[in-house]
Formats: structure tokens, sequence, C-alpha cells
């Protein structure tokens, strides 16, 4: 039994373009290709995107996951091997949960005092994070989504720690602000947002209107909105409402 192409990508929850990436780039053949064209899977196919799927969740880029496949012999050997970096993986987000949890804590502790907000500081806090799918956490920029999925499939560990570090720093900074009383659209805040702005434009062009969406969602988008608010609360909105303020006065 073989499954065409979008119905892999319905039961998987990976993109047609990225099934398409991966044939490509010799990570994942189809068992066949149709008459019509079109990209058949069976399931020694479907098994390997399943570790696949679990690589990418674990961190590991592409060009690693198409080595490590490529010396693999026994499937259920493989198996194990991820199972193991999942219980590792496991035990390494209850403890970043457990931080998260401190925080928030410390946070209500300190509403209740009525001392000043106490911003989380571990400049690591999301070292060794990958989003489990690129594309899904930006599928409403799926121009963006892809490049950036690009990007990452060929990302080393430690890249992707240092591009999570400099997105916490910068979080950190927009808080700091926030905390110190500085309205969205203030000049400082501004700064912020138009290095944020700018890194993105080196991916592709950004209309004001896409970037107000972009801000939209860094309260609409749940995994946004708690990596956000895992630094102080209500940085999302402040974020967003910077964002606004950015596209109206300087992409108008």
């Amino acid at each position: 039994m073989d499954w065409p192409i979008s119905e892999v990508a319905r039961m998987s929850g990976v993109t047609a373009r990225t099934l398409r990436h991966y044939d490509e780039t010799g990570l994942l053949p189809p068992a066949r290709i149709g008459a019509n064209g079109h990209r058949y899977y069976e399931e020694h196919q479907l098994l390997l995107l399943q570790q696949i799927l679990v690589l990418r969740a674990l961190g590991v880029g592409l060009p690693e996951i198409g080595r490590i496949l490529s010396e693999q012999v026994d499937e259920v050997d493989a198996l194990r091997g991820h199972h193991r970096r999942l219980l590792a993986e496991r035990d390494r987000l209850d403890a970043l949960a457990g931080t998260v949890s401190r925080t928030i804590a410390e946070l209500e502790q300190s509403r209740k005092d009525g001392t000043p907000m106490t911003i989380n500081r571990p400049e690591n806090l999301f070292e060794g994070v990958q989003p489990a799918d690129y594309e899904e956490n930006m599928s409403d920029f799926p121009e963006l989504a892809e490049e950036v999925g690009r990007r990452a499939a060929t990302m080393s560990q430690a890249d992707a720690d240092a591009g999570h570090r400099e997105r916490t720093a910068q979080m950190i900074r927009l808080a700091e602000l926030m905390a110190a009383g500085e309205p969205a659209d203030a000049e400082p805040v501004q700064a912020e947002i138009d290095t944020q702005y700018r890194a993105l434009t080196q991916l592709r062009a950004v209309s004001a209107e896409e970037y107000r969406a972009i801000g939209r969602s860094c309260v609409d988008n749940d995994a946004w909105r708690t990596a956000y608010e895992a630094i102080a609360p209500g940085l999302a909105t402040y974020q967003r409402d910077a964002i606004e303020a950015y596209a109206t006065t300087r992409l108008h």
C-alpha cells in the first residue's frame, strides 16, 4: 500500500513543500513517482519520516539526520536510540518547566509584596530548544516559514543555540524597557524593533501589513506568547504594540 504526498502531508503535519525538499536533497525519496508526476510513499518511507521528525524535534539538523539515516541498519535499534533521546529531552524540558514555574511564583510574590517586577534572566533559558517544526510555528507566514525552515535545516546545534540566546536577549531588553515604564512607541523600544525588522528583511522583504501580522502573532500564537510571557508577564502584548507603532510610523 502507498500514499500520495498530499495524504502523507495530512497524516504527518509536514507540508508537501517540505516533503518535496526532503526528496530533492536525497533525505527522503518517495517509493515511486506516478505517471501523473505525483510522489507516493510506502510504509518504509513513513517510518523514515517518523525518524526525521523525531530527530528534528530533538534539534538535529538535516545534514546530520541524513548521516544518521545512511549509517543505521536496523530500524528497531534506531528507534531505541531515538527513544533514549526523547527520554533525555523530556527530562530537560521538565527542568525547563521547573525554571519557568519558579519564575512565575517569584513574579506573583513580587506583586503581592508590591515590590518592583523581577525579570527572568537565564540567558540560556532556551538553549537546546528547537521548534518541532519551524514552518508550523510560522504557518501564517508561508514564505518566511519556507526561508526560516531552509536556514534552520542547515544549522548546527551551536548555531541554533546562539540564535535562541540572541532572541532571548532581545526579549529581555524589551522587558527591561517595559519595566522602566517606556511606552511601546518610545524611541529606545522602536530601536529594538528596528533591529528585529532588519533581521527579518535579511530573509526576504516584509511589508508593513505583514509585520503587523507578525506582531499580532506574538499574542495570538501560543508558542510565541508562551516564550514572551516566560520572560515577563505582558511582554507579548508590549512587543505587539511596539511592532504596530513601528509599522505605522516607519513602514507606511
